[in-house]
């Protein structure tokens, strides 16, 4: 086989001097003949914005993780205020490791740790509970009616009298398996978080506030107690912490993708410039962010790092057109120059199809998510400037070293003298033949029904009790069991809100309405409990009967309910009584457990709501989860479609035919199924965290298809068989996507050991989208090409196909790739 020679596509212009520097595109001209201001104006711009990038803050807000225009959302904020800390919610169960909490010391550890609490500038005071504070009561019947008080007695003061009156007060509160266990060895100090810091009025600092929770870890955690802590500040403050850690693995995933580009070209000043210019990207995105008012949050951490892995990508293949040509004897900056005008088109057509992936993100109304689409959005058009543009002018200066522009002919060179075909490019050109694409295709569509089988068992939300951003043998996760093995009223609270008429919510025909729906509820394997004003009064009405079980029912007598809510705590009716509250008490927040509450209610509330009196879904964590789940599960098919669509479009401009297209993107569908499969096999469920992958594979990964099809296509265009189009593209831009694809598959799998779950289980599903896309551009589109494709069909472009002008301006050049759209 005889090789491309640089002339069939550039000439080779070994001076600079013979060059004409009035050739080529106003864009190139303007900055290629300002080459110096171009580099300064930059080097400006990434001193300032490194400075700003001190200034950004890594945090997260509770509100942005709800689907604000979801109806029980709505609902939950049009009655947040009434409702009382059912929502951003802190549980630290505090244990007694030797004896019970009926115990001086410990009583008077609970009490420090409470007022402790109480001065936290986040905590919504009236709503916290604990055993030291007056809102947590008893009641009791007593010869003159119904009795009650505080649960801590008059005159407490650790002595055995006091201890033996708490024991009692707290038997008849109500509060076993809510906030003290069954077996008396802990209690639970409830915090319930406002919107902002009440001293300084900005938003909660999730780490800081997860600090102090550490600090009186260590206070009061020795031999006698141990505490316990859970809730969302929690979760955040701990994946903060964790991302210290993470930054091991960003800088590990950096050293891979160096030493490996490294490898292949073995030219340090080229394989330092491509990493600068990237580097420089991640230094503009983040000095951006807080001049733009945004700051990062766990979920959009990995942004920066995804940034960086596209413009090593889009670097990769800049540098090694530029190598090519100074190889063959070709002027830096020519070189430099020829690249631009070859690659800037088709890389800002690949960028803006990464950007469309990030910014389809914008459908899901979940406020964490657009921001991390936002975020993504703009390191990708930053992109344009500092790896389109930047590194051809750095590189037209530096160039590369003469071993490593040789070695990148080496392989071409080889050849020629041989004619025969490098072993691995000849086995990828077989499936542009019949026999092999067939296999290829056979093979294909096997994985895609056998993958969309499995991928039908996908879970939207959460497949393990926990926070499954965390590993399970995680401190938080350990808390969370220990609360959700001693508590039957568990952190995973489910409320539906009950709206009546004003002072009407204690009516008998409404009461007997909600004891339904709970009779309902309670009769599912997830739901381990309720509470109500309901079920308060069926037990009062017991107690005033000599605990009586005939009598447990709700009492007909307006009279003896209105005497039953003077006693009752305001967490089950707010002010004005026209609003109740039902508590579903959870095993988990399971998909499947919350889906089974969901249908219950709803299908109570369609067959018992009226003008008067309605069922809302729903507050409570375990409220919002199912919310957040259920817009997750109708954004996931959107996203998809809107981004499959974009992707199409924007295919369809670049390759100007729908046969070009369909081979671009159907191995990435291929690849989004199969993922899905394998988060199924991984027991990954859609969620917050993992809602974006799909989307970002597809975005990324259309860069393989379109650096291997153009190539493909402007070959046939040029009346080239297939075999000798595609094998070209392997030469030119083949062997830059191999390299791309494996190396970013390798760096982002090292993930895969990270402390933070969620981090995991991105690297592992990124790095199969980035080797299967990789996989699906050299195997799959050359077998579709070739049931799709004839040379005599495809249109011979405008410009003569192979044909160049004197400087290159059009044609193949040393990339493969063209420089005009017009295909």
């Amino acid at each position: 086989m005889t090789p491309i020679s640089a002339t069939e596509a550039t000439p080779v212009i070994a001076r600079v001097e013979d060059f004409d520097q009035r050739s080529g595109t106003v864009a190139e001209r303007l900055l290629f003949n300002n080459r110096l201001v171009i580099v300064a104006l930059c080097l400006l711009v990434t001193l300032v914005l490194g400075y700003t990038a001190k200034g950004l803050k890594l945090n997260a807000a509770f509100e942005k993780m709800l689907p604000t225009q979801h109806p029980y959302i709505v609902n939950y904020l049009d009655n947040r205020s009434q409702l009382g800390g059912l929502g951003n919610t802190i549980r630290i169960a505090v244990e007694a490791k030797k004896g019970t909490i009926f115990d001086a010391a410990y009583m008077e550890t609970l009490r420090k740790l409470t007022d402790d609490v109480f001065l936290f500038p986040e905590a919504d005071r009236p709503y916290l509970k604990s055993l030291w504070t007056p809102a947590v009561r008893w009641t009791g019947v007593t010869e003159e009616g119904l009795d009650g008080g505080p649960v801590i007695p008059d005159g407490f003061d650790g002595q055995p009298d006091s201890l033996d009156q708490l024991r009692l007060n707290v038997e008849r509160s109500g509060e076993i398996g809510s906030l003290v266990s069954a077996d008396y060895k802990s209690s639970v100090i409830l915090i319930p978080l406002q919107d902002k810091n009440a001293e300084t009025g900005q938003p909660i600092d999730y780490a800081d506030l997860s600090a102090r929770l550490e600090q009186l870890r260590a206070k009061y955690d020795n031999d006698a107690t141990a505490l316990h802590i859970n809730g969302f500040a929690k979760v955040i403050g701990d994946l903060i912490e964790g991302l210290r850690q993470v930054l091991f693995f960003f800088a590990l995933a950096i050293l891979v993708c160096a030493g490996v580009l490294f490898w292949y070209t073995r030219c340090v000043r080229s394989t330092l410039l491509v990493m600068l210019c990237s580097v420089v990207a991640v230094v503009w995105l983040l000095g951006l962010l807080p001049l733009l008012g945004f700051e990062l949050d766990p979920y959009s951490v990995l942004v920066p790092f995804l940034v960086f892995a596209i413009g090593m990508s889009h670097g990769a293949q800049k540098m090694n057109g530029i190598m090519q040509d100074i190889g063959r004897g070709t002027h830096k900056l020519v070189a430099a120059r020829y690249t631009f005008r070859r690659l800037f088109l088709a890389g800002l057509t690949a960028l803006i199809a990464d950007a469309v992936g990030f910014a389809v993100l914008m459908v899901i109304d979940i406020r964490v998510i657009q921001d991390l689409a936002l975020t993504a959005s703009l390191g990708v058009a930053v992109l344009v400037f500092t790896n389109l543009v930047l590194l051809p002018i750095l590189l037209s200066y530096a160039g590369v070293s003469p071993v490593a522009a040789r070695r990148s002919l080496k392989e071409e060179t080889a050849e020629a003298e041989s004619q025969t075909k490098h072993p691995f490019w000849a086995f990828l050109d077989l499936f542009t033949q019949r026999r092999w694409a067939q296999r290829a295709l056979l093979a294909s569509a096997l994985l895609a029904v056998v993958g969309f089988a499995i991928s039908l068992r996908l879970t939207v939300g959460d497949t393990d009790p926990g926070a499954p951003e965390l590993r399970p043998d995680s401190r938080y996760n350990r808390d969370n069991a220990y609360i959700v093995k001693n508590y039957a009223a568990s952190s995973d609270t489910y409320v539906v809100m009950v709206k009546t008429p004003q002072f009407q919510c204690a009516l008998y025909p409404n009461l007997l309405k909600v004891d339904e729906l709970e009779t309902q509820l309670q009769q599912l394997p997830g739901v381990e409990g309720t509470n109500s004003l309901a079920g308060l009064s069926k037990r009062a009405s017991s107690g005033l009967n000599e605990g009586s079980l005939r009598w447990y029912d709700i009492p007909r007598s307006q009279d003896s309910l209105n005497t039953v809510i003077s006693y009752a705590t305001r967490e089950l009716f707010n002010q004005q009584c026209n609003l109740l509250s039902v508590y579903v008490y959870l095993k988990d927040h399971k998909a499947d457990t919350l889906d089974s509450v969901v249908k219950v209610v709803e299908a109570f509330a369609l067959a018992h709501n009226t003008q008067e009196v309605q069922f809302l879904s729903a507050a409570g964590n375990a409220g919002i989860e199912a919310a957040t789940n259920i817009v997750v599960r109708k954004a996931n098919a959107e996203m998809l479609m809107w981004v499959y669509a974009a992707v199409v479009v924007l295919a369809f401009i670049t390759f100007r035919s729908w046969k070009a297209v369909v081979c671009a993107v159907l191995p990435l569908m291929l690849t989004s199924v199969l993922c899905e499969a394998l988060m199924v096999g991984l027991n990954i469920g859609v969620k917050v965290a993992t809602l974006p992958v799909i989307a970002l594979g597809v975005g990324i990964g259309v860069d393989y298809a379109l650096y291997v099809m153009t190539v493909t296509l402007a070959g046939l265009r040029a009346g080239e068989s297939l075999s000798q189009a595609y094998y070209k593209a392997l030469l030119f831009t083949g062997k830059v996507v191999v390299l791309t694809g494996i190396t970013l598959g390798v760096a982002v799998a090292t993930w895969a050991f990270s402390p933070i779950k969620f981090q995991a289980d991105m690297g592992i599903l990124l790095a199969f989208m980035f080797v299967w896309n990789m996989l699906g551009a050299l195997i799959l589109l050359p077998a579709l090409a070739h049931f799709l494709f004839k040379p005599a069909s495809v249109p011979v472009a405008a410009n003569g196909g192979a044909q160049a002008d004197a400087h290159g301006a059009s044609g193949i050049g040393t990339n493969g790739l063209l420089d005009k759209p017009a295909l």
